[in-house]
């Protein structure tokens, strides 16, 4: 499949806690130079707005195409549209319910749904604690069908001095799974 000349990749933000770890992706792929397609789920707005210091034009000023999450005719709705995949971030886990069924309501997971049957990557961070059987089954389901499940979990072996540390990190390897170039993280053996 012809992929398009520009890496392009798109972003979900679900309701989840955690709605910065999508803003700082967005940041960081127009640093890289990475095409970008938002989709902010109703419930992230509100994350957004209780959690981070942005406010929804300025998180969709950080991306290159905004898309409404209840356009269901939008690009990203499409097989047809070349994507080099999704980051759901964070992933709520009713967005996770729905893409491992297969029954989407929004366009974020219609988009998820669509990179899904395509054969695209998908990661989905999910950000939910403690997690039930249903959460852990919808998570075994996607793994299964090669969706990679990534949980920011924090490391701490690159010895963190602050919050933000932790978050770009996690985002340095979201984009490893892209093979995006970054300094972001510190490489393995540390020095």
């Amino acid at each position: 499949m012809e992929k398009p000349d520009k890496k392009r990749i798109v972003i979900g933000i679900s309701g989840a806690s955690g709605a910065i770890y999508g803003i700082e992706l967005l940041k960081a792929l127009r640093e890289a130079n990475v095409e970008t397609h938002l989709v902010v789920s109703k419930t992230a707005q509100i994350t957004i707005a209780q959690e981070t210091p942005y406010s929804l034009p300025q998180v969709q000023g950080f991306a290159d195409h905004v898309h409404s999450a209840g356009d269901l005719a939008a690009s990203i709705s499409s097989g047809s549209f070349k994507t080099n995949g999704m980051i759901v971030a964070p992933c709520s886990v009713r967005s996770l319910g729905e893409i491992a069924t297969g029954v989407t309501t929004t366009l974020l997971t219609r988009a998820a749904d669509v990179t899904l049957k395509e054969r695209r990557r998908l990661v989905l961070m999910v950000r939910e604690t403690p997690l039930h059987a249903i959460h852990l089954r919808n998570m075994v389901t996607l793994a299964d069908m090669g969706v990679i499940i990534a949980p920011p979990v924090p490391a701490f072996y690159s010895k963190p001095i602050s919050l933000h540390d932790m978050i770009m990190h996690t985002v340095g390897r979201m984009l490893d799974l892209f093979d995006v170039e970054h300094n972001l993280i510190k490489r393995w053996p540390l020095e």
